[in-house]
């Protein structure tokens, strides 16, 4: 069997170790979503990973309603991302960005207007005042316009110097919100049956597919346990359906985030879906959330997974892989910096020659 520090083909672009970043928002950029400079230092540090997935990006002022995460609808935007990508590619790596609107869960206070989501429910906060309003239900023109904002932010993607796009089809955002029964009550041909709920997922990713090409389109889903008020009664008569409908289109990897009962970022006990999506998804399938080096390698040994994402472990070490592989001590991330401004917890977590200096 594999290990994870053998090469992989995700389509088009080949990764030589199965280790990936997972995306991660940082709240780096400026206030109108530019990225800045600082993140180029970030994400360079990080390139030793078989495949960098940048940080959730909006394709639209409406979808981004996370202050100072990047945007790739405006030219100052994919012009500011060039920098960033160039470093990456200097540096011997790849990445990919990950597309993303947030329905619902866009703050009028950010993007300045009312939300769009699958159906005019308002989203749960975790303590008051609650900053979501109800959203409104995407009309058809609503879903067109947003078809055409994800080709347009693909297309800006590529032009950036990105390797590929992923689909943020997960944690309870706008494509999210129409995959669930708990938060699409549409009785039109996206709402209802499993096969409509699924819809706009298979849309948007052959929109992505016509920018980028297939092999160079990923997904990620998040197909078990409610996720910021996101939920489904039988996540397995959805998703299952959904990887399947992704295979016929031939991406380059989907991506599953699964929490489990004992998760440290967010927990359930509805069974994992990746043994019975790996029946229907002969692509390279990559699984993500609290893996061990242990736990990970045990899951490509079992056929479960081709690669593992990691997340919070690449927050605090730049050099991941190379630590992993040598046995070394890892860096412990510090929450308190996860979102906040500048380099503090960002760009200043010690690789192993400079922390052997």
């Amino acid at each position: 069997m594999p290990s994870l520090f053998d090469p992989i083909a995700f389509g088009a672009i080949s990764a030589p170790n199965r280790i990936l970043m997972a995306p991660l928002t940082r709240g780096r950029a400026t206030d109108d979503h530019v990225p800045t400079p600082i993140m180029a230092d970030y994400y360079s540090q990080r390139a030793g990973a078989g495949l960098l997935i940048s940080e959730a990006t909006g394709i639209s002022r409406e979808g981004l309603g996370w202050p100072n995460a990047p945007g790739l609808w405006t030219r100052e935007q994919v012009e500011a991302w060039k920098p960033v990508t160039e470093a990456v590619h200097r540096a011997g790596g790849r990445i990919v960005t990950q597309l993303w609107h947030m329905g619902r869960l866009s703050r009028p206070d950010v993007i300045g207007m009312q939300p769009l989501s699958s159906s005019a429910r308002t989203a749960p906060y975790h303590n008051e005042p609650n900053p979501y309003v109800e959203p409104r239900a995407a009309t058809r023109d609503d879903i067109a316009r947003v078809l055409d904002d994800y080709g347009a932010a693909t297309r800006n993607a590529i032009e950036a110097g990105f390797d590929g796009v992923q689909l943020h089809a997960a944690n309870g955002y706008l494509i999210d919100q129409f995959l669930r029964d708990g938060t699409n009550f549409r009785d039109d041909d996206y709402g209802g049956s499993p096969e409509n709920r699924i819809r706009l997922l298979r849309e948007a990713t052959e929109r992505l597919i016509a920018e980028a090409g297939a092999g160079r389109v990923a997904v990620r889903l998040s197909p078990n346990g409610e996720t910021q008020g996101c939920d489904d009664s039988d996540p397995e008569s959805v998703f299952v359906p959904a990887a399947a409908a992704l295979a016929e289109l031939g991406i380059a990897f989907l991506e599953l985030r699964e929490q489990a009962p004992d998760g440290t970022f967010g927990s359930t006990s509805v069974p994992k879906l990746s043994p019975k999506i790996r029946k229907v998804f002969a692509g390279p399938l990559v699984l993500n959330q609290d893996y061990t080096l242990e736990t990970a390698q045990a899951d490509l040994d079992s056929g479960l997974a081709d690669a593992i994402a990691f997340g919070r472990k690449f927050i605090a070490n730049p050099d991941l892989p190379e630590r992993l592989r040598t046995g070394a001590e890892l860096n412990t991330p510090d929450p308190k910096t996860f979102y906040t401004s500048g380099p503090e917890g960002y760009t200043d977590y010690p690789a192993l020659e400079t922390a052997g200096a």
